[in-house]
This record gives structure tokens, C-alpha cells and sequence, in this order.
């Protein structure tokens, strides 16, 4: 009998095993371009303060990861508010900032020209603020478990603890799956760096319930004069408990009543609730960042650490008021998300921005002057038209007014301000600090989809930023350049 050979055909090769690819959850509350406005329609222009700077950093992840940000991930205002500009000093606490303006003309618009209205809080020395009273409330979760999380935090934290005073207490609150206290309030500074060391990431995310123990922590330990503060590290990724976002800032704007405020520090990638962190950041009257590097975390926790803790003004809100004898058609550059109405400037109720020692705010309009032919269409019925012959006011072309509390206040204080027709007529094309918040400002509408830039590319936003200036500023254009090539 002779034996058969069995053949057996090959089958498909079965290596490499397709990886599951991870799925991106982040989440951005992007807002529309704001649109122009016609100052015979919308005379005045109001908005609370923003000193947020999450989006730069976060835009400046995406960059260094060779990828363009989501439009809906860009905040204007926080990208130029990362950095800082020379405007004068307050001359006394009693009135807590400085506020200055200036125009120039503008690069990507002959016709218009850019106001700009800068404020700036008066600073102090670590050892001249009152104590502190902190609560770090550190997610844990497992999808806290990679290098640029949790590990971050960590680093974060430790530096911070460098930065506090020995009258100051730290407690530490922990969630994932459950919640909890990890360390009661302590000032020794060796207990609280044992605690942040041995942190580990595992479970789900209960986010709400932590922020409930965080601020009942904070209350329990109250410094009555001192400064009541969460520090929350996260990515966001609240997936257990109270996870929506509008119930989330009902919490938090129930507990500021309280006086203890909320400082968000964002983390890592692929889950950014980028929308969440944003908003409850603003209602806690506390601030965002997004800490994508350790260098990042020492600017926030150590550079600017009293502004980071120490407020000076709550409630701030600006309101410009354009003369149409001047001024035909305006647009805000950013604050999307931060437009009140005209009736809430006075409104004590009604809460806005707060401002930290050290702190600066800018804003930006682009304005196109009363003889120029403007962005929108002459209409066809002359009482819809812009009167053309109107009261001058000694040639001022605006008002700027200001809205602030000081902490703990019930009560606002009010600024004025008159922007003179002179500046408006004699505006020159914009250099050193203008000409960088200017280009910044391009640089964050360009990410944006900005449509009234026009041809106004990434290389003419590094062009105008100049050179020098410190390591962020020269980042900034390493950032542009970085963009031109990936755009």
C-alpha cells in the first residue's frame, strides 16, 4: 500500500494582529467666529475678563504632535492672554489694576484698525498673601494611568508643595471608582510630597462626588481672611456619578457662595473634556490651565503661582461703547464664550471674571473708522442708515468702563475711560508689544477658520511677532512655523 503525502494548503498568515486603534473622546464647546457689528445697531460691546490660558498650551500640544487643533479647541482670548505685556503698574491697591489702550493699523485690513485694551493687577510677594487653605483633588482613574497624566500630576503637585509657606495646609482628596481623603490637612511639606508619591491610577471616575468631599474639605478648614482653594487635576473623563457638564457648574456655582474657588489643571490626551473642565473653571471663579509638560506646570504653580491662588478682583466686566461719529462697524476678536449682556454690566448679581495678583487681561477689537466703506452693505431705506451727521463728544471715539468687586465684596466699583479720535487718526502700524498681541490674536483666528484674516497666512503672523523676548515668545514662533507646515 503506498502511502499518500498529505497536503495542506497555507492559510492566511494571521500576524500582526490588528491593535485596536484608541478612540478619541476629547470635547470642545467651540463657538462661531463672532460675526461684525454695526455701531447704529449694537453700540456697546460687553464681556466678563478671561485668564484662562487651557487653549494655548492645549493648541500647542497638537502642534508639537505634528496634527492642526480642532477649530472648536481655540479660545482666542486665552491664547493671548498666555503671554505677558508691558503695560503700566497700579499705582495703589486701592484701585487693583491698571487699564490701557492703544490702536494701530491693521496687518490683514487696510480699511480697519485694532483697539487694544489691556489690564493689569497689581502683584505681591509669596510671603505678603494671606495663608492658604488648599484642597488638591487628584483623579485617579485608569484612564489616568499614562506618562503625560498622572505621572504629570504628580511632578505638578510636588513643585507646587516647593512653592507653599509653612503656615499654609494642604489636604488631599482622591477619586476613581470611590472617593476619599488621602491626607488631612497638613502644613509639613514631607506628608504631603509622601502622599502625592505614592498616588496610582486605577477604576472608573466619580468626579462629582470628589468635587462634593473637595469642597466640604475646604469649607471644614476655612481660613476666614486666608485663601480657600480647590486644585483639581483631571483629564475630564468624569464616566461615573455626576458627569454632566450643566450639573456640574450648578455644584460648583452652589459652593462658591462659600468663598473657596476652583482652580482646574488639565491632562494629558485622546479624553479632553476640554468643555467641561472650561466651563466649571468659570463658574468655580477660579482659573484653567492645561499642563502639557513640566515646564508648563512651573509657569502656572511657580512663576505665577499668587495669581494663580490670590485674587484681587472678582466680577470684572468690560463695556466699551462706540461713537458712531468715529467708529461704523466693530468686531470682539475672541471672548466668544464670556458675552454678556448690556444690561448685566451693572448688574452686581451676575458673575464674570476674576482677575489674580499679577495678573493681565487683553482684548482686541478690530474697528473700522466712520469714512470708510466697511465690511457690511450700505442698506437700501435711509432710516436704516448710520446718521451721518452726529454730536462729536470732544472727539472721543469710545468709552471704556469697567466693572470690579473687590474679594469678598458686595458691591462693584466702577472705571471710566475715553479713547480720544487723535488715536484713531494718528494709529501707525503695530510694533513690539502690540504687534505681538496682534499676531497672537492672527494666529488664534487663523486656527479658527477666521474668514475676515483673508489671505493673512501663518508666515505673516511669524513676521509680525517679531524676534527675541523670553522662551515663550520665541516658542510662539517655532508654533507658527510648526503650523504653516501642517496647514
Amino acid at each position: 500500500m503506498s502511502s499518500q503525502r498529505r497536503i495542506t494548503r497555507p492559510g492566511p498568515y494571521p500576524y500582526p494582529y490588528p491593535r485596536p486603534q484608541p478612540q478619541d473622546r476629547e470635547k470642545y464647546a467651540g463657538e462661531d467666529v463672532a460675526s461684525i457689528k454695526r455701531v447704529a445697531d449694537e453700540p456697546v460691546s460687553t464681556f466678563a475678563v478671561d485668564v484662562d490660558t487651557g487653549s494655548y498650551s492645549n493648541v500647542r500640544r497638537f502642534l508639537n504632535d505634528g496634527k492642526m487643533p480642532p477649530e472648536a479647541a481655540v479660545r482666542t482670548e486665552e491664547m493671548i492672554n498666555y503671554f505677558r505685556y508691558d503695560y503700566p503698574a497700579p499705582s495703589s491697591r486701592e484701585t487693583p489694576f491698571s487699564v490701557f489702550t492703544d490702536i494701530s493699523t491693521t496687518p490683514w485690513n487696510d480699511a480697519s484698525r485694532l483697539l487694544r485694551i489691556g489690564l493689569r493687577g497689581y502683584d505681591i510677594d509669596s510671603k505678603d498673601r494671606p495663608r492658604a487653605n488648599l484642597v488638591f483633588l487628584v483623579d485617579v482613574s485608569g484612564s489616568m494611568g499614562s506618562k503625560d497624566k498622572l505621572p504629570l500630576v504628580k511632578s505638578t503637585l510636588t513643585a507646587l508643595t516647593n512653592e507653599l509657606r509653612r503656615d499654609d495646609r494642604v489636604s488631599i482628596v482622591v477619586y476613581s471608582g470611590t472617593v476619599g481623603l488621602l491626607l488631612a490637612p497638613t502644613s509639613n511639606k514631607d506628608h504631603v510630597k509622601e502622599a502625592v508619591d505614592c498616588l496610582y491610577a486605577s477604576g472608573s471616575t466619580a468626579g462629582g462626588d470628589a468635587l462634593k468631599l473637595a469642597y466640604s474639605t475646604a469649607r471644614q478648614n476655612f481660613l476666614k481672611g486666608g485663601i480657600n482653594r480647590i486644585i483639581m487635576a483631571t483629564d475630564g473623563d468624569f464616566n461615573v456619578g455626576t458627569s454632566n457638564t450643566e450639573q456640574l457648574k450648578k455644584i460648583v456655582a452652589k459652593e462658591r457662595e462659600s468663598g473657596v474657588t476652583l482652580t482646574m489643571l488639565g491632562y494629558g490626551t485622546g479624553n479632553i473634556r476640554d468643555e467641561l473642565m472650561e466651563g466649571i473653571a468659570n463658574v468655580g471663579n477660579g482659573n484653567y490651565a492645561y499642563i502639557d509638560s513640566a515646564m508648563e506646570a512651573q509657569k502656572v504653580l511657580g512663576d505665577e503661582l499668587s495669581s494663580t491662588l490670590f485674587t484681587i478682583a472678582q466680577d470684572v466686566k468690560i463695556q466699551i461703547e462706540f461713537n458712531p461719529a468715529h467708529v461704523k462697524e466693530y468686531r470682539l476678536i475672541g471672548y466668544e464664550n464670556r458675552l454678556l449682556a448690556e444690561e448685566d454690566f451693572d448688574n452686581d448679581k451676575i458673575d464674570a471674571g476674576d482677575i489674580g495678583a499679577g495678573h493681565q487681561v487683553t482684548a482686541l477689537y478690530e474697528i473700522m473708522p466712520a469714512k470708510s466703506s466697511g465690511w457690511l452693505p450700505e442698506r437700501r431705506y435711509p432710516a436704516n442708515r448710520t446718521v451721518q451727521r452726529q454730536q462729536d463728544f470732544n472727539g472721543e471715539i469710545a468709552q471704556v468702563k469697567l466693572r470690579y468687586k473687590l474679594p469678598g465684596g458686595k458691591k462693584s466699583r466702577l472705571i471710566k475711560r475715553q479713547i480720544g479720535a487723535s488715536d484713531l487718526q494718528n494709529a501707525t502700524t503695530p510694533n513690539g508689544d502690540m504687534a505681538f498681541a496682534v499676531a497672537v490674536a492672527a494666529f488664534g483666528q487663523k486656527l479658527r477658520g477666521d474668514k475676515y484674516l483673508g489671505d493673512y497666512g501663518f508666515r505673516n503672523i511669524e513676521k509680525l511677532s517679531g524676534n527675541g523676548g523670553d522662551f515663550w515668545r520665541q516658542e510662539f514662533r517655532k508654533l507658527s512655523s510648526l503650523a504653516q507646515n501642517q496647514s
